[in-house]
């Protein structure tokens, strides 16, 4: 019994200092090829795809090599590219770019279902927890908004806001939330009670374009055209000022329901 105690501390000791071993070794590569590589060149280089080419020679299984190799072909717009290099990230760390392939799904390539798909598995993995500064919850709420299930985007965007009110009131929930919530009930014509949600992003963010835009729809279907059309005149004004949906990835992407203004 002793003997196989032994033998079994032994192997483990073994294959934990070799993994040990191989993330020092994994970090160099990194160092070598990211930080003294392809960081110190323009995003969209080929110098920055050939340092990066030449970490992956080094070790294949590097799973944060291949998402920032794929990165800049999303952002180019690359999507078919750079689709196979992020399921090469998530196949060697699922944990770490499941919830990011999801994104790109959503916000960038715009497969809205397998979008849902990815994202549900996280949450059913890993919890409902962030990516980008919004929950997986949010992200599988704009993709049913995509998809015209306004409703189910209405449940998920609702139970997402009182579970943040709940844990840290009403002042950290993200207007961007606040807006696709009020969007939610746009579509499915409860003019004032999106207002009323319209209205708290503004509270929050008071030159947001977007929000001003569709409480002003709201308001001429409620025939209240006077304030509909001041509200325009604001909002355009705003987004002249670049006063849109703030996030950090809205400059390579149009998120959902961002108005192009004429």
């Amino acid at each position: 019994m002793k003997v196989a105690i032994f033998f079994s501390l032994f192997v483990f000791s073994f294959f934990s200092q070799e993994k040990d071993a191989r993330k020092i070794l994994q970090q160099e590569i990194i160092k070598e090829h990211l930080e003294n590589g392809a960081w110190k060149h323009m995003l969209f280089s080929k110098e920055w795809q050939d340092n990066i080419d030449t970490g992956l020679k080094k070790d294949s299984t590097i799973a944060y090599l291949w998402q920032q190799k794929a990165m800049p072909l999303f952002k180019q717009r690359k999507y078919e590219l750079g689709m196979p290099l992020i399921d090469k990230a998530v196949y060697y760390d699922e944990e770490a770019y499941l919830p990011y392939r999801a994104f790109i799904l959503c916000i960038f390539v715009k497969n809205y279902s397998k979008a849902i798909d990815d994202f549900k598995e996280c949450v059913r993995k890993y919890g409902n927890q962030y990516e980008m500064d919004h929950t997986y919850n949010f992200y599988i709420a704009l993709c049913y908004l995509q998809l015209n299930l306004f409703d189910k985007a209405e449940k998920l965007l609702s139970d997402d806001i009182k579970t943040t009110v709940n844990k840290n009131g009403e002042d950290w929930v993200n207007p961007v939330t606040l807006f696709y919530y009020g969007i939610a009930k746009y579509e499915q014509q409860k003019w004032k009670e999106a207002i009323v949600e319209f209205d708290k992003a503004l509270n929050l963010y008071p030159k947001f374009s977007d929000a001003k835009f569709y409480k002003a729809i709201c308001l001429k279907h409620l025939n209240e055209n006077f304030k509909a059309n001041i509200l325009l005149a604001e909002g355009k004004k705003d987004a002249e000022e670049g006063n849109t949906i703030s996030e950090s990835n809205a400059i390579y992407e149009k998120y959902p329901y961002q108005v192009i203004w004429r």
